[in-house]
C-alpha cells in the first residue's frame, strides 16, 4: 500500500531575508518619515550607508557621514540599524555588545562630521527606538501632549556622557523644531 500524501510542501524552509536589504530598506522608511515630518525631500539614504566615505579619499565637502543624508542645518548625524534580535536589554549594560559597536561609531561619525550621534534601532517586531548621547534638554512642540517619556543610561566605563533611549515615532511627533535644526542665520552672517 502506498500513500498519496505529499509532504514536500509541510517542510519548506523560510526565506531567509537578505540583511543588506533590510537595513537598505529600514534606512529608506526612516528618511521618508522624516521627510513626511519635515516636508521635504532632502533626508536619502547614504550611498553605501557611510561606508563610502570611509573606503575613499574625498574632500570634506563631498563627504557623507551616517545612514542618512540630512539638511545642511540638521543637528544630527543618523546611523540606522535593523534586527540584530539577539541584542537583549543586558546588552545595554555591557559595553562591547553589538549595540555599543554601533553607537561608537555613530559617534566617530557625528564628530567627523561635527554633528551630534542619533542612534535609530529597530528589533523585529518592537518599537524603533532612539538613542542619543548627552545631557541635552529637548523642547517639545506646543501641540504634543507633554513630556516625551525616555530611559536615562548612565555612562559606561570610558564614556564620558549618559545616554538617553527615546521611542523614535514619539519624538518625531512631540520635539519642536529646534530640537532637530540649528537655527537659521540672517543672510550674509557666518558660523563660527
Amino acid at each position: 500500500m502506498q500513500d498519496d500524501y505529499d509532504i514536500s510542501k509541510l517542510r519548506t524552509k523560510k526565506k531567509r531575508v537578505n540583511s543588506r536589504t533590510k537595513g537598505s530598506t529600514f534606512e529608506r522608511k526612516i528618511a521618508n518619515q522624516f521627510n513626511d515630518k519635515f516636508d521635504t525631500k532632502e533626508f536619502s539614504r547614504s550611498p553605501g550607508s557611510g561606508a563610502f566615505a570611509t573606503t575613499h579619499t574625498l574632500p570634506d565637502y563631498l563627504k557623507i557621514y551616517g545612514d542618512l543624508i540630512t539638511p545642511k542645518n540638521f543637528l544630527y548625524c543618523i546611523e540606522c540599524k535593523k534586527g540584530y534580535n539577539k541584542q537583549a536589554v543586558a546588552s545595554l549594560l555591557n559595553d562591547r555588545s553589538d549595540f555599543w559597536v554601533f553607537m561608537k561609531k555613530c559617534e566617530k561619525d557625528a564628530r567627523a562630521c561635527k554633528k551630534l550621534p542619533m542612534l535609530i534601532f529597530k528589533q523585529d517586531r518592537q518599537p524603533t527606538l532612539a538613542i542619543i548621547k548627552g545631557n541635552k534638554w529637548f523642547n517639545y512642540s506646543q501641540d504634543s501632549e507633554g513630556l516625551v517619556d525616555y530611559i536615562g543610561l548612565p555612562r559606561l566605563s570610558g564614556m564620558n556622557e549618559g545616554y538617553k533611549i527615546f521611542h523614535f515615532d514619539e519624538i518625531l511627533s512631540n520635539w519642536h523644531m529646534t530640537d532637530w535644526f540649528e537655527p537659521e542665520l540672517p543672510e550674509g552672517s557666518r558660523r563660527k
